[in-house]
């Protein structure tokens, strides 16, 4: 993993992208890195891993406490009734494990076989945006303006949409 984060750092150096990343324990869920917010200013992330009934695959970037509507944005993206992607699916399109899907991860080749990648509106708000680093033992802080050129330079068309 030190490799694949190696070079998304580089990446990001490349694109003229200022991030800074702080090292943490490992982070599963929303709740566990709450811990963390009076350290780490900025914008914090969720982010979902989506397939419908097709197969079709997107990407969710989410403020950690929106309630996404996954029948609605199913209907808004015109896809399928949505559900969780399987693990393998996930590290073969992201390169990630469960637990550390990020808007990060579009820099993986597999990335370019998601339908979509879709930023929560309310993210929008905010000058700075955490996200993890291709793994959740690290917590990586970028502007937000930078984030969706990041997914522009890595092939992708981010829609923003509002998600509650």
């Amino acid at each position: 993993m030190e490799l694949a984060r190696a070079k998304l750092f580089a990446y990001l150096d490349t694109l003229g992208i200022a991030s800074t990343t702080v090292e943490h324990d490992a982070m599963f869920t929303v709740e566990q890195s709450q811990a963390l917010r009076g350290t780490i200013p900025g914008a914090h992330t969720k982010n979902l891993f989506l397939r419908d009934k097709d197969n079709r695959l997107v990407l969710v970037v989410a403020k950690e406490d929106t309630k996404v509507d996954l029948k609605t944005l199913a209907k808004t993206l015109g896809l399928g009734r949505f559900s969780f992607g399987k693990p393998e699916q996930m590290k073969a399109v992201l390169g990630v494990e469960p637990g550390s899907v990020t808007a990060l991860a579009l820099i993986h080749e597999g990335s370019r076989d998601l339908a979509a990648v879709v930023v929560d509106q309310a993210l929008m708000e905010f000058a700075e945006v955490n996200c993890h680093p291709l793994d959740n033992r690290a917590t990586t802080r970028l502007a937000m303006p930078d984030l969706l050129r990041f997914m522009r330079a890595c092939g992708h068309k981010p829609r923003v949409l509002p998600l509650q």
